[in-house]
């Protein structure tokens, strides 16, 4: 796949967290939630592919804006739909488990002081000893090493002093060992990597693989670099991790990934509001003629807005336009003006005949036409 890639092709965008969209404090970086609801308008798949445990995803998935989609966690280790609907906010899809005892007998007798954290997938971590803050994701529970041992994991956190040599050895129990570091390693089951969990996905969607984008930063990104038919590394990153991508863009303080988000979508109206952006980007990608659908939620205020489009004299949903949430119908009305849509026009009265009501694809909503049919 090119750099500039076509923006009316849908592809997969496979993105980092930690060294990608945030940095070491935690900021995002100006412009990047912008950009990635540009992207989601365009039609795109963003997955959020992180080495965080599912408790470290959840919250930085709602800062950016991507609380409805895929995602992987823990390496690969495990695949959730995020889904404001759902109890928890997300579902599991596929949870890759192994048996930890024998690694962890090995690491024991590599180095006896290592600290040993076993995950507890969407609540923390049971531990051999106290982690400090920001160690691990989540909650922590000190129980008996035969506790650590006892049930299948998703993933185990090894840490003691120059750990990372032990790798063949721990590896060789069945198990992939991820380096976070000389002294830290995460261990998953084997063949568990970003790249396999980011590939069910790619298969379940129906997307090419060479319609795949992934950035990244990281050791544990290289697998996800090889794999994807466009692999950016950021500007920071490691020469093992940056001679493996495709192409290098800027480092995370300069907001590297915005480029490469950029590079996905047609130029807007830089004036534009962010709802106006989205609703151009969405009509300028679609395969055919394209309406806004919205439905309202408990209020006047609309629960979900989607750009639709006819594609072989069907109705399909093309993308989410994710600043339509929340605002009023005359806003959408508003924004498509600006837009320069050919609908709705005339005065207020006139653009009100224009939406239809709907009732397919869940409760009642309505529909405004964007393109002459």
């Amino acid at each position: 796949m090119s750099a500039a890639t076509t923006a009316c092709a849908r592809v997969l965008v496979a993105l980092d967290i930690d060294g990608t969209l945030v940095d070491s404090d935690q900021r995002v970086p100006a412009g990047t939630v912008e950009a990635l609801d540009l992207v989601r308008a365009a039609g795109h798949e963003v997955v959020l592919a992180t080495g965080r445990s599912l408790v470290g995803l959840l919250p930085i998935a709602t800062r950016l804006g991507l609380a409805q989609g895929w995602a992987v966690c823990s390496n690969g280790a495990l695949t959730v739909r995020l889904d404001r609907s759902a109890v928890f906010g997300h579902d599991v899809v596929e949870a890759r488990v192994f048996d930890p005892a024998p690694a962890i007998r090995r690491a024991l007798d590599a180095a006896p002081s290592v600290r040993i954290a076993v995950e507890e997938v969407g609540w923390g971590w049971r531990t051999s000893g106290l982690f400090e803050p920001g160690e691990l994701n989540g909650q922590q529970k000190t129980v008996l090493l035969a506790d650590l041992m006892a049930e299948p994991a998703t993933r185990v956190a090894l840490t003691a002093p120059g750990i990372r040599r032990y790798t063949d050895a721990l590896g060789a129990h069945g198990v992939t060992v991820a380096p976070q570091g000389p002294d830290w390693v995460d261990l998953t089951a084997w063949g568990v990597n970003k790249a396999a969990a980011l590939d069910d996905i790619r298969a379940h969607l129906g997307i090419p693989r060479d319609r795949t984008v992934a950035v990244g930063d990281g050791v544990n990104d290289l697998d996800m670099l090889a794999w994807a038919g466009r692999s950016v590394a950021m500007g920071q990153a490691p020469a093992i991790v940056r001679s493996a991508a495709d192409q290098i863009t800027g480092p995370i303080d300069q907001a590297g990934v915005l480029p490469v988000l950029a590079s996905l979508v047609p130029e807007v109206d830089r004036t534009y509001s962010p709802l106006a952006a989205q609703i151009a980007t969405a009509e300028r990608t679609a395969s055919g003629p394209v309406v806004l659908r919205v439905w309202h939620g408990s209020g006047p205020d609309l629960a979900r807005c989607e750009a639709w489009c006819l594609r072989e004299g069907r109705w399909a949903r093309h993308a989410p336009i994710p600043s339509g949430v929340g605002v009023t119908m005359r806003a959408i009305e508003t924004a498509a003006l600006d837009a320069g849509m050919p609908y709705p026009r005339g005065d207020e009265g006139r653009r009100r005949a224009q939406w239809r009501s709907v009732t397919e694809d869940g409760p009642a909503g309505f529909e405004l036409p964007l393109s002459g049919l």
